[in-house]
């Protein structure tokens, strides 16, 4: 087979065209995110802050995915740059069985212990009854979130990140067109109230799957999906979670982060969680491209590795540093200027812009630093160095972040609480420059020395 383009396209051209349908389907997901809040909100705060409520539940199961397919788009990626197809075929059919597998332990987890998850956070019983219903609805039908999400990757292992744009894309759009149709009864549809934001979620994410489905098998030709006679391979699995389990990890940490946050700031107010529901909301916007730009970054680093080309590797790196910083002082200004606008999409009221205005501007100082810690440990997962993205991540948000919002707290201002983030982020920048080193000394100056080596010697 020819050179994919991964290994041969300018790496400025490669990595925008790699990453910019995914960035834009990533800002129609988070347009998705925003509108689907707008309108719970318009019931009532209480329905808002069930939403918010329900997000690390909804978030761990996002986390299981998408660190798995993390773990599957580096090893394919690696796979196909050292032009090992078979290899790389396998890493496909198991991505597919340990999709399923995912899927029904999230299913039978929402049946058993949504309300008790409601529960465990608050004993306002409107909360508890909406936040149970979505989120029971959410879990139990995840199965296009799923498949949504790993064919996506499959997709964007081979460069074919267009295609990730128009499934993700279409996903979302039918969520938004069928989040007022079915919250408040419109067209001759039953007023469903929250169910209806649920109902309208999954459905988007069904649809969404079936087309990547369908396109992997029409388009996808640098890999070819066999389960007939399927066993599932240890070792590919192995390799998989070797990579996949950090980022699980890392994510599944943000469930436990927002979990107790939502703990420390219910102590002041509902409104005050309610506050940071929506910020986690409003921020997708600005992290959202910049998660899309990685997911274009991690195979083309991954496969450059693989066929051992180091320059092509550090400049994708610093193209990627320049562009997330450039997204996240972009996201700060608009954070700063705007912020009493952006509260008011979900028809904030006196008390929450009172508490959300100070959030909102104190929390996005840390875009500042974010950017380059999110590109530098999708380095560090794009040449199989997980466990370092794991340990900044510990560090931030469970190590430092959470305990300085406790400690915060105790002061009694709910203004210095949002300050934990600031300082959370520039403790994981740290980390992150220590271990870019230890990940260029270990693995890119060899293969420089190497290419070096080689180039004398002819």
């Amino acid at each position: 087979m020819e050179e994919n383009k991964m290994g041969v396209m300018p790496v400025n051209r490669l990595l925008l065209t790699m990453s910019v349908p995914i960035m834009i389907s990533m800002l129609v997901q988070a347009l998705y995110n925003i509108v689907d809040s707008m309108f719970v909100a318009m019931l009532n705060e209480n329905a808002l802050t069930a939403v918010s409520l329900a997000f690390p539940a909804q978030n761990l199961m996002l986390a299981v995915s998408t660190g798995t397919g993390v773990g599957i788009n580096a090893l394919l990626s690696k796979s196909l740059g050292e032009k090992d197809f078979r290899k790389a075929n396998n890493t496909a059919a198991n991505a597919i069985f340990l999709t399923v597998c995912s899927y029904v332990v999230f299913a039978i987890a929402g049946l058993l212990f949504s309300r008790q998850f409601f529960l465990a956070q608050t004993d306002v019983a409107e909360i508890v009854d909406g936040g149970t219903t979505y989120l029971t609805i959410c879990m139990v039908f995840s199965f296009g979130s799923f498949f949504q999400i790993t064919t996506e990757r499959l997709l964007q292992a081979t460069g074919k990140t267009f295609y990730t744009m128009i499934t993700q894309g279409t996903g979302a759009i039918i969520n938004i067109i069928f989040d007022p149709i079915l919250i408040f009864g419109l067209l001759g549809f039953p007023k469903m109230g929250i169910a209806g934001a649920a109902i309208a979620t999954v459905f988007g994410q069904i649809v969404a799957a079936i087309m990547g489905i369908v396109i992997n098998i029409k388009k996808n030709k640098e890999i070819h999906i066999s389960l007939k006679g399927f066993r599932p391979n240890g070792t590919i699995i192995k390799n998989i979670y070797l990579v996949g389990v950090p980022s699980i990890i890392m994510a599944a940490i943000g469930s436990v982060t927002t979990f107790g946050m939502n703990k420390i700031l219910i102590a002041f107010s509902t409104t005050a969680t309610a506050v940071f529901g929506v910020y986690y909301k409003l921020q997708s916007f600005v992290f959202m491209p910049l998660f899309g730009m990685n997911n274009g970054m991690v195979p083309i680093i991954a496969y450059n590795y693989g066929a051992k080309k180091p320059d092509r590797m550090m400049k994708t790196l610093k193209l990627s540093i320049i562009y997330a910083v450039s997204i996240m002082i972009i996201g700060l200004i608009v954070f700063e200027l705007f912020t009493g606008q952006l509260l008011m999409i979900f028809s904030a009221s006196e008390t929450m812009l009172s508490i959300g205005i100070p959030a909102l501007r104190i929390i996005a100082v840390h875009f500042l630093v974010a950017g380059f810690c999110i590109v530098s440990s999708s380095m560090f997962q794009a040449l199989s160095h997980g466990f370092f993205s794991l340990w900044v991540s510990l560090v931030r948000q469970l190590i430092v972040l959470l305990p300085v919002a406790y400690l915060l707290a105790l002061t009694g201002n709910l203004n210095n609480v949002w300050w934990c983030f600031p300082i959370a982020e520039v403790a994981s920048a740290a980390m992150c420059a220590i271990f870019l080193r230890i990940t260029y000394k270990k693995d890119v100056r060899p293969l420089e020395e190497q290419v070096a080596a080689s180039r004398t010697a002819q």
